[in-house]
């Protein structure tokens, strides 16, 4: 009877995934940003200029800013209308985002 040796490529394949999954999400995190400055009301362009995205963990992007007044713009107050800029920036994009992820996990070889 001859030896059967198995080799296991798990740790290459998690890898590869890994490099596809980062590069989906600077993607999918830059045009959400060109999205939300498109959409983000301008009077001095302070906030518009600071929208920045950012990958957190293997699986997160986050798009935002670090205006102290970005949350009453994009939410309204009670003397002001929402003016939503962040979240239709990434909720109206969701099939060009799924369709990246789909390219960049599809080049794995």
């Amino acid at each position: 009877m001859s030896a059967t040796t198995f080799i296991s490529y798990r740790r290459l394949v998690s890898s590869k995934v890994q490099e596809a999954t980062d590069r989906a999400l600077e993607i999918c995190g830059g045009m959400a940003e060109s999205y939300a400055k498109q959409l983000c009301p301008v009077d001095t362009g302070n906030l518009r200029n600071s929208i920045t995205h950012q990958q957190y963990n293997s699986s997160t992007e986050i798009i935002g800013t670090a205006v102290e007044y970005a949350p009453h713009v994009e939410l309204g107050t009670c003397k002001m209308n929402a003016r939503p800029y962040l979240r239709p920036a990434v909720e109206n994009h969701m099939e060009q985002y799924r369709s990246i992820f789909d390219r960049e996990l599809g080049k794995i070889r």
